[in-house]
């Protein structure tokens, strides 16, 4: 099959197109033929060897955690789903191997949920690392109705995804972003600040009291974050493992597919939309780590299949 691999750390420079052996489809696995694979930062910062020191590698690695796309095959223990189904996955494994980036990928079914009808292949596929970090830093945050949440890089995918699950639950949402993206998350339902020097000051210009939980999405704010917080305030980052030596939580997210389901819920009741930014063909997945890298700030860069 048809994948884009990487047989060293580096940067855009070592990722190609190569031949590679069709994925085994174990007992409790799905064999997916990919329609739509979502860039993530992490697949970049993988891929220079930045998460090197947490996670196992076995070369040639094929990029990419999220995926959309229909059911080849299913392994003989595998009763929740059959040839043609229609899914999506956040595809991540504990070693660093086989991903989305290609024709095929095996995934375990208990990581594997049918996709949203209302959903493209292109939206389904932007969706899952995305949707489930926002919804797993709202739990750990523990936000409810009638408090305020200030999220640092609110225009960014997993910023846009929180603003919509917050304000869902009736949580006041006071988001960063630049001025270009401030339409946006006004239509999302938050009040946006810009970020840099006197954020400190415009976010207490909106909540003179102080907010009741911090979301950092960016990284490097935590004195901002501390500056704001109310007393017995709680904060959380996603880039950031600094906020866990000042009384906050690091968010890492664990595939699983009842939390897709979650998400999926809400897509199918309008609670949720997504926006995707920037689409590429498979074979350009240089072209899409380097737009991803520029720090767009737009929605999800999503690959599609492959076009020759």
């Amino acid at each position: 099959m048809k994948a884009m691999t990487y047989a060293q750390y580096g940067g855009t420079e070592v990722l190609s197109q190569t031949q590679q052996p069709t994925p085994k489809v174990s007992p409790g696995a799905v064999l997916i033929r990919v329609k739509a694979a979502g860039v993530n930062p992490v697949d970049w910062k993988i891929m220079s060897g930045g998460l090197d020191a947490l996670m196992d590698t076995n070369f040639p690695v094929i990029p990419g955690w999220d995926v959309a796309g229909v059911v080849e095959a299913v392994g003989f223990d595998t009763p929740e789903f059959k040839a043609g189904d229609e899914v999506y996955s956040y595809g991540r494994r504990d070693t660093v191997h086989g991903g989305t980036f290609a024709e095929l990928v095996a995934l375990p079914a208990a990581i594997v949920a049918h996709k949203p009808a209302s959903l493209s292949w292109e939206e389904a596929a932007a969706l899952p690392l995305t949707g489930m970090t926002a919804q797993r830093t709202l739990d750990t945050l523990g936000v409810s109705a009638g408090q305020t949440l200030l999220i640092h890089n609110g225009s960014g995918s997993v910023g846009r995804t929180a603003i919509q699950l917050a304000v869902n639950g009736g949580v006041r949402v006071i988001a960063t972003a630049s001025a270009k993206n401030h339409q946006r998350l006004r239509e999302l339902g938050a009040e946006p600040v810009a970020y840099g020097p006197g954020l400190v000051e415009r976010v207490q210009a909106l909540a003179p009291e102080g907010v009741d939980a911090v979301a950092d999405f960016i990284g490097d704010v935590v004195e901002e974050t501390l500056a704001l917080l109310k007393t017995g305030g709680r904060h959380a980052s996603i880039a950031d493992w600094a906020v866990m030596g000042h009384g906050g939580t690091y968010v890492w997210v664990r595939p699983d597919a009842g939390e897709l389901e979650r998400l999926s819920a809400l897509v199918e009741d309008g609670t949720l939309s997504v926006d995707v930014a920037q689409t590429f063909p498979m074979q350009e997945a240089v072209q899409a780590f380097e737009a991803s890298m520029s720090g767009h700030g737009n929605g999800k860069i999503v690959l599609t299949g492959f076009t020759n």
